[in-house]
């Protein structure tokens, strides 16, 4: 029985691997990543390909749309995010000016780093903007590309001359069961959204970028210190004393409703000095880093916008803390990391790339760049995490 089980899983997982449809139609490798002038600063290094190839044209148009829109562009400042046809509960984005501060929490492992100006929404992201973004209506194969063929379990090449770029990007497949715990939990428009894997994030600010012709993404690691340090090196943005948590956050000493610890509605605690809300709690953030020691990976001396590329899947930065961290694990320099056990209930094999059965405590906010970044960048901070035979098997 276990052997048949694993049997199926492993057809099930080579069915979605773009390595193995190229050496079955004898496709040429994907193109080497060349990166001139990047935007970021990638450690250790990038890449040596592009990954999933053949979403790269789709990555490219949305490039080309948001260049174009950036002759619109006004002066930095912040501004308020709407959909078409969804102008209530806008998300703001807070202008954050660039700079230089010491990431880490203590001196030994300390590195000076430089940061380029970027805008941050204000807040977690909402069930309010999220829903449109799951409850898609579309058909969608296993990977999330749209089902042409009536087979979920294969990936079908989108024709970008027929479909919108909106409705083109990988949106979440539908939910195999209910994964936000049958209700436990409000999904009201005003609270943050959660349970989504870091792809589903990632894919959720692409599909933000093709509908507004600005760039979105998820904050690198160092971005979200820096935002919400603003300005201060004390443990906490409000100075060292954990008793004044209360009054920016909703965590394990003040989340409890009926009886169990749950989160709330965005915006309902102090901001940080720079106007971001609930960087402390309520539900912990996504970064787009893989989880590493900073000081061995980040160089001695000054770094400019470091991102740590991911290798894999697990672990990925988790950072400020949720509803459920005590105050040690609510601060400006907190880390947590993500595992495969944030996938322990998922019945399916293998397991959703969108959804975590176990991440009620994790969400997410946008961040997008000042300077618009390469068509490969954009690639590479939408695709950290895409569907393959050896990524998924991390999950088992």
């Amino acid at each position: 029985m276990k052997l048949n089980l694993l049997l199926a899983q492993s057809l099930l997982l080579s069915t979605f691997s773009h390595a193995d449809q190229t050496e079955k139609t004898g496709a040429p490798p994907p193109p080497a990543l060349e990166l001139s002038n990047p935007s970021v600063t990638i450690l250790p290094k990038a890449p040596a390909h592009l990954p999933i190839p053949d979403e790269f044209e789709l990555t490219k148009r949305i490039h080309a749309l948001i260049v174009k829109k950036s002759k619109e562009a006004s002066a930095a400042s912040d501004y308020d995010l709407t959909l078409p046809k969804k102008e209530a509960n806008p998300l703001k984005l807070v202008a954050i000016s660039g700079g230089s501060f010491k990431m880490g929490a203590t001196e030994a492992e300390q590195r000076e780093i430089e940061i380029a100006p970027f805008w941050m929404s204000s807040t977690e992201v909402t069930w309010s903007l999220y829903n449109h973004f799951w409850q898609n209506g579309k058909d969608r194969n296993k990977d999330g590309t749209i089902d042409a063929d009536g087979n979920r379990y294969t990936a079908d090449k989108t024709n970008l001359d027929k479909v919108s770029l909106v409705d083109a990007i990988s949106q979440p497949t539908n939910q195999y069961h209910d994964m936000f715990v049958g209700g436990r939990y409000n999904q009201g428009d005003n609270f943050p959204a959660m349970d989504m894997t870091n792809h589903a994030a990632s894919k959720f600010c692409q599909w933000l970028s093709a509908q507004t012709g600005h760039f979105y993404r998820l904050p690198t690691e160092a971005e979200w210190e820096y935002a919400c340090r603003a300005g201060t090196s004390t443990t906490y943005f409000f100075g060292d004393d954990d008793a004044l948590l209360k009054n920016h956050a909703w965590f394990a000493d003040n989340s409890e409703v009926a009886g169990q610890t749950t989160y709330r509605e965005v915006a309902q605690k102090k901001p940080n000095p720079w106007g971001l809300y609930d960087m402390y709690g309520n539900v912990a953030e996504w970064t787009i880093d893989e989880f590493t020691t900073l000081s061995k990976t980040l160089p001695e001396g000054k770094t400019a916008n470091p991102w740590v590329y991911p290798t894999k899947r697990y672990p990925r930065v988790i950072r400020g803390g949720s509803f459920k961290s005590f105050s040690l694990d609510s601060n400006s320099t907190s880390r947590s990391f993500s595992h495969s056990d944030l996938k322990i209930q998922d019945p399916q094999i293998p397991n959703s790339v969108w959804y975590h059965t176990d991440g009620q405590a994790i969400g997410f906010r946008v961040v997008r760049p000042q300077t618009i970044p390469s068509a490969e960048e954009m690639h590479l901070f939408w695709n950290s995490d895409f569907y393959t035979t050896e990524r998924n098997a991390e999950d088992l």
